[in-house]
């Protein structure tokens, strides 16, 4: 079955960066389309960023110029670079492809910006 494990959360003060990995099994990974998702307490879940299998990537309004997705098909990883931390990051995020796929969602991982 499909297996996607982040890692890289932590708590970090505003202003700083964090690298998330997301490492995949039992899908061939190349050909998904993947996002970044977070969701904070309180608010419903959303996509900050995504990246199709040709490599086009998009984000949402509120993380462009500081976020960066990349992915690895050799090693089946998705990476979020975070950078320029806000309080208002704070949140777990998660990896999913895109769409994403209810049976898919794993533990995610805490990000907490301090101010």
């Amino acid at each position: 079955q499909v297996q996607l494990v982040e890692s890289g959360g932590g708590l970090v003060q505003a202003g700083g960066s964090l690298r998330l990995a997301c490492a995949a099994s039992g899908m061939i990974f190349r050909f998904n389309a993947m996002g970044w998702y977070r969701q904070a307490p309180g608010k419903q879940r959303e996509l900050v960023a995504a990246i199709t299998n040709g490599g086009r990537i998009n984000y949402v309004d509120s993380v462009k110029g500081r976020f960066t997705i990349s992915r690895d098909n050799a090693k089946s990883t998705v990476y979020l670079q975070m950078n320029s931390l806000k309080p208002e990051d704070t949140a777990v995020y998660y990896c999913n492809t895109n769409p994403s796929v209810l049976d898919y969602w794993g533990q995610g991982t805490q990000v907490t910006v301090s101010s």
